[in-house]
């Protein structure tokens, strides 16, 4: 049981901390980068990001991300060691506002570029742009700042746990 503990709890913390990692990029490097593209160039861009996003490396920690918490806060919680169950239950909460806001917000955000079609057949561009990059940061701000979150409390989940296994 001790085993299947740490290997959720060490699988949880890889798939959130790549998540971490993915959104906060995008908030301090893609984003501010793709800011200086003009419209057509600037949805071009996001509808390439996109399609390649979904691949073999994102929707394993994206998933993961919260199955692999929930299945630590789970075996966890079934255990006589709940020391560190508090902060995998914070961490599953924030790694929940991450999937939630990505699949309630960014997703349908995306779908909207990608529903526009060719960027240089649009008739105004600079509208769908102004429709769609001012909430996509902002909630991607929020699925940064909830990953990290769940990053850090996993990462003291995993130093208390190891102290009350002892």
């Amino acid at each position: 049981m001790k085993l299947l503990q740490m290997l959720s709890l060490l699988a949880a913390l890889v798939s959130v901390g790549m998540m971490a990692g993915l959104f906060t990029g995008f908030s301090y490097a893609v984003m501010p980068g793709l800011k200086i593209l003009d419209d057509k160039a600037w949805i071009a861009a996001m509808q390439q990001i996109n399609k390649v996003i979904i691949n073999g490396w994102f929707m394993p920690a994206f998933l993961g991300a919260v199955v692999f918490t929930g299945a630590a806060a789970a075996l966890v919680g079934a255990s006589a060691n709940r020391a560190a169950l508090p902060w995998v239950l914070a961490a599953l909460a924030l790694a929940l506002v991450m999937f939630i806001g990505t699949v309630a917000v960014n997703v349908p955000l995306n779908d909207r570029l990608a529903a526009a079609g060719d960027p240089g057949s649009l008739a105004d561009p600079a509208a769908l742009r102004a429709s769609v990059e001012a909430k996509w940061i902002a909630w991607n701000t929020v699925r940064g700042v909830a990953s990290v979150g769940a990053l850090l409390a996993l990462g003291w989940a995993l130093l208390v746990h190891g102290r009350a296994a002892g």
